[in-house]
């Protein structure tokens, strides 16, 4: 199976989700099918069906981290430099508006809009990659084609 690069610090998010999920989640919704099985008939018991159905999603969840990880590659930005690559904090000008934007470049599973975590397979980044401080970036996204100048590059 190929490689999942993340951030250490989406690593850990990760890892502290399922530690949650584990010790926290599963056992409570064990509790609550136990609960709901002592209210009698399962048939028309939603208490049941509803504890039932969350602890699917739990599981699942809890599979699907659990993949993640074993395949996560954790990244160290602060050992990389030069042109744009995974990790790497880019702020950028809207050619057209002025208007500055900083993005860190991260892994799928960590990638967050607001917060300014830009997922590496996004289209943004994608045309990022490889470009340096002053290259002009020209971006084919759904929503139109931009251009940006790339303004300064970081790995924190």
């Amino acid at each position: 199976m190929e490689k999942i690069p993340m951030t250490r610090a989406g690593h850990t998010a990760l890892e502290a989700e399922l530690k949650t999920l584990k010790s926290e989640e599963r056992p409570a919704v064990i509790q609550a099918i136990a609960e709901a099985r002592e209210l009698g008939d399962l048939k028309e018991n939603a208490e049941y069906h509803s504890a039932r159905e969350k602890q699917g999603f739990i599981e699942g969840r809890i599979k699907e981290l659990e993949g993640i990880l074993s395949l996560a590659e954790v990244i160290d930005p602060t050992k990389l430099s030069g042109a744009v690559k995974f990790g790497a904090t880019v702020t950028l000008v809207d050619e057209d508006t002025d208007e500055e934007k900083t993005w860190q470049i991260v892994g799928e599973h960590e990638a967050n809009i607001e917060q300014g975590l830009l997922n590496v397979k996004s289209p943004i980044a994608r045309a990022l990659i490889g470009k340096d401080v002053g290259d002009s970036v020209e971006v084919h996204t759904p929503g139109g084609d931009k251009a940006y100048e790339i303004l300064s590059i970081s790995y924190l």
